[in-house]
């Protein structure tokens, strides 16, 4: 029967998503550069947000932010490059554009090597514009000013993207009052997974169905080796084998709209080939985020927790910020079901249909918005916006895209509890 519910949901999202005109192959035409998919920097829409229902107000809001844009998360893509493109010049086993993109390579080394996993002034700048853009579309929440808690990981680039929110914050209105946190006492709200956390959980980590049905997506990614044949005459000799010295050229040329030099490599990749093999590095994706669903739980809980304590009035936040990675929100998406992620469809086809790479791209973030109404304390309702746009929960309503707080908690609180 579940099995059923499933194909019957799965059907109707893709038939609403493709009677709308946005299937992910639609938004990929629009915008091929989605195709980066975690890679992919932060970009803001102008979708109109649902007024809320007569007598509802926002008065507070729950969060959770991908650090911004970075330079690479690792010294061994620059590095590997680096030995690679300085013994192919040696060799003279460059073609014309592979020489060219190894002298703007060279220009830029210093900065790269010394960016490694840092945030840039585009991920800077893309917190700052989020934070301005929340306190614009609820000013009810700021208008009067109040606490604020922001809690990071460890991780700088996380500790500075919570900085340029909170300083905007400050900035749209100076009664803010808020307390920035990067502490081990606060990873299991943010990064419940960081070895360093003093709480250690054992959750189960289970692989989504599609797996299993792999042999039926066709392995029909060439791109490695167009771009290889692009960039060396010959690789005989070279460091590095065949494979992994391609997946680096991808990477580092979705990677560099993030650090502003995209136009580094020149033609020898385009978006539109990055496009064409976005299915399959989806799937990619959804494979590596998918077993960390229920390592999030603790972050669901510390969303749960902190509510309850603004509606017993035993806190008197008006927000709660947290800033982390993408292999925390995008498991924390699985988890929640937000526009069908947690389907779990057995057809690798069909996963694009639940999950889109990009939507865990660079200063991704979930925004809990809270209204409170007029009928008493418990009349409380609850919209999630995804990058921006209202989503879809699990949760049944009446009223899409305004969730029953109480129905939003008892559903997320026993799906928490039946993993554990």
């Amino acid at each position: 029967m579940k099995r059923i519910l499933t194909i019957l949901f799965l059907t109707l999202l893709t038939i609403t998503v493709w009677a709308q005109g946005n299937s992910p192959f639609d938004q990929l035409k629009a915008d091929p550069r989605k195709a980066y998919g975690t890679d992919y920097p932060y970009a803001f829409t102008n979708v109109p947000l649902t007024k809320a229902p007569s007598g509802y107000t926002p008065f507070y809001i729950s969060h959770y932010g991908r650090h911004g844009s970075r330079y690479y998360w690792n010294s061994f893509l620059y590095k590997e490059l680096d030995s690679l493109l300085t013994t192919a010049h040696r060799q003279q086993r460059l073609t014309a554009e592979g020489e060219a993109f190894y002298k703007r390579f060279e220009a830029a080394k210093d900065e790269l090597m010394t960016g490694v996993s840092e945030l840039t002034d585009l991920g800077w700048e893309q917190h700052q514009r989020i934070a301005r853009t929340m306190y614009n579309n609820f000013p009810e929440v700021f208008e009067h000013g109040g606490n604020v808690l922001a809690i990071s990981s460890l991780t700088g680039r996380c500790v500075l993207s919570m900085s340029a929110f909170c300083q905007e914050l400050v900035q749209c209105n100076p009664k803010i009052e808020i307390r920035e946190q990067s502490s081990r006492f606060t990873l299991d709200g943010v990064v419940p997974g960081d070895r360093q956390n003093p709480v250690k959980h054992n959750f189960p980590k289970p692989k989504p169905r599609y797996e299993q049905n792999r042999d039926k997506f066709p392995n029909a990614d060439t791109l490695r080796d167009v771009v290889i044949k692009r960039v060396f005459t010959s690789t005989e000799g070279l460091p590095g084998n065949l494979h992994h010295i391609g997946s680096n050229l991808i990477n580092l040329y979705t990677s560099l709209p993030n650090i502003g030099h995209e136009g580094m490599m020149g033609s020898l990749i385009t978006d539109e080939e990055i496009a064409a093999q976005w299915e399959a590095s989806n799937l990619g994706a959804y494979s590596w985020l998918f077993p960390d669903q229920y390592v999030m739980i603790p972050i669901l809980e510390d969303i749960i927790r902190k509510t309850d304590a603004v509606l017993d009035g035993s806190s008197n936040r008006i927000a709660d910020l947290r800033f982390g990675h993408d292999n925390c929100l995008g498991p924390l998406t699985i988890l929640m079901g937000i526009n069908g992620a947690d389907l779990d469809p057995e057809d690798p086809y069909e996963v694009k249909n639940c999950y889109q790479s990009w939507e865990t791209c660079k200063a991704s973030n979930i925004q809990l918005v809270f209204y409170r109404g007029k009928k008493g304390p418990d009349d409380i309702l609850v919209k999630l916006l995804l990058n921006g746009e209202e989503a879809r929960l699990p949760v049944p309503t009446t009223n899409y895209p305004y969730y029953k707080w109480s129905d939003f908690r008892k559903f997320y609180t026993d799906r928490c509890n039946s993993v554990k």
